[in-house]
């Protein structure tokens, strides 16, 4: 029998102001963190990919935190 990793990936779902008061943005939370990396890469998808890998396994404090130190606008 095979096993099957699952992801928990609501809050990167959510849209960034329902999980932060601060934002009035209405852009997904993965998208915000793509984004981010995409900028800091210069636009490589695949340092991208490879930055946002992590971000499927993090909690969603860790989330968070990371937003708040590195996004937050």
């Amino acid at each position: 029998m095979a096993s099957t990793t699952v992801f928990k990936t609501e809050l990167l779902d959510r849209q960034l102001r329902e999980v932060f008061d601060w934002s009035d943005d209405k852009t997904p939370v993965r998208d915000v963190l793509w984004n981010y990396f995409m900028e800091k890469n210069s636009r490589d998808t695949l340092k991208t990919e490879k930055e946002m890998l992590p971000f499927m396994k993090d909690s969603d404090e860790q989330i968070k935190k990371f937003i708040e130190e590195n996004i937050k606008h």
